[in-house]
């Protein structure tokens, strides 16, 4: 899966997550732009994880602050 449509996938992911519609760009943050809580952010990554396959350590999710770093770390655990 290429990162363009890796990044599409996601972005129809965060949707349900995404209270306010804001415009996803690589670099909005999960936290200040998106107002992700930690709930919120846990609900999130098991259905990136469900979706792709995959597991994101806690070590990862605490260094991956945007949409970018995201699909960046999910193409590179892919393979």
């Amino acid at each position: 899966m290429t990162r363009a449509a890796t990044a599409e996938t996601i972005a129809a992911l965060i949707a349900p997550f995404n209270k306010k519609e804001i415009a996803i760009t690589d670099d909005s943050t999960f936290a200040g732009d998106l107002e992700f809580d930690s709930l919120t952010v846990m609900d999130f990554v098991a259905a990136i994880e469900d979706e792709f396959d995959i597991i994101i350590s806690m070590n990862q999710q605490a260094e991956i602050e945007t949409y970018g770093q995201l699909v960046d770390a999910v193409v590179k655990l892919r393979g």
